[in-house]
């Protein structure tokens, strides 16, 4: 019998979470599931673990690949070898909600065919081990479906930054396949460049406000607490270039609505700000490190980047250029560097 459900687990020096990891699948009442163990090469015993679940189950099924530094390429080989009708992805050191998957199915059946359906997190402290948040993007009195454009819309007017985690979201398989929706290989935070694309694309979004996901926060060595240590920007980098570039393809459509080159204007170049120019970051990350990658971001110059800038503040165009002329020209590195403390500290002013 197909599956319903191909649960895609990259799988990486994660032996001290992965049998926690699978025993919350394999507990789930509901059956008709195939779980997707990609093994990259590990320090641990993290491939012996995944064999032993394998070996027990003929639905776990092992992968393996060398280290790549990031969940993409098991993703994406999951993607590839998914027989299920829709994919969940589940990182080796999180869970599933007892019970979810059943009511994961029933939801899922009784709006059948959505590209997408987003659904909750519950976020657990692995400091405390207690849960501090459940986290859903859709409020419970949001319609039942929207389109890929007008979920992109909705969320920004909720969060920041409209890129929920791809771990969210349950998504058709062949909705995947149909529109080659894969990671950029080796690179971490790959939310920010394929959830904007996923939801674009998108015909049907049904939002579940289902928390099947127990997310594993404060876990040392993170991507979070690896970014301000500037060991992510070449991502950051890569990630947004890629943005700028699935703008300028997207936007030259017949029909594309133009608020979102606001909001994911507002979005992306906000983020770069922060992440490269914020008073922090200029203290704690060498200005080489930032130039050299902010020299890749703008390696087409202003002719993907100019375009989003139309969309957003007056305030947010000035802060664009002055990063471009930060990567461009080294006499003015350290006037932009000012600029940018009296951009943040007008910008918290303005807040409180």
């Amino acid at each position: 019998m197909k599956p319903f459900f191909s649960i895609i687990v990259p799988c990486c020096d994660v032996a001290q979470y992965l049998r926690e990891s699978l025993d919350s699948v394999v507990k789930q009442p509901f059956s008709n599931w195939e779980c997707l163990l990609g093994v990259e090469e590990s320090k641990d015993n993290t491939e012996e673990i995944a064999r032993e679940y394998a070996a027990k189950d003929p639905r776990f099924k092992v992968f393996t690949g060398p280290r790549s530094g990031s969940c993409s390429a098991s993703r994406n080989t999951g993607i590839d070898m998914a027989t299920g009708e829709y994919i969940i992805f589940l990182d080796g050191d999180d869970t599933i909600v007892e019970g979810s998957l059943q009511r994961l199915h029933d939801k899922i059946a009784a709006r059948p065919g959505a590209d997408l359906y987003p659904c909750a997190v519950q976020v657990l402290d692995a400091k405390t081990g207690k849960i501090t948040e459940v986290r859903d993007n859709y409020p419970a009195d949001a319609k039942p479906e929207f389109t890929g454009p007008e979920a992109t819309l909705f969320i920004a007017g909720i969060r920041k930054h409209p890129a929920p985690m791809m771990q969210l979201t349950v998504c058709r398989t062949a909705f995947l396949v149909e529109h080659k929706l894969k990671c950029i290989y080796g690179l971490r935070g790959q939310d920010r460049n394929f959830t904007p694309r996923a939801l674009y694309f998108a015909k049907r979004v049904c939002p579940l406000h289902e928390p099947f996901y127990l997310y594993l926060n404060n876990r040392t060595g993170s991507v979070v607490t690896s970014i301000d240590k500037g060991v992510l920007l070449k991502d950051e980098a890569i990630i947004h270039q890629s943005l700028f570039e699935f703008h300028s393809l997207v936007s030259a459509e017949p029909g594309f609505d133009r608020r979102l080159t606001a909001i994911w204007g507002q979005s992306w170049i906000s983020w770069i700000a922060y992440t490269w120019f914020s008073p922090m970051r200029i203290k704690r990350i060498p200005r080489a490190r930032r130039v050299e990658t902010l020299e890749i971001l703008f390696k087409n110059g202003f002719t993907d980047f100019g375009p989003l800038l139309g969309g957003v503040s007056k305030s947010l165009r000035i802060a664009g250029k002055a990063m471009y002329l930060f990567a461009r020209h080294p006499l003015l590195r350290i006037p932009v560097e000012l600029f940018f403390r009296l951009y943040f500290l007008l910008s918290k002013i303005k807040s409180s």
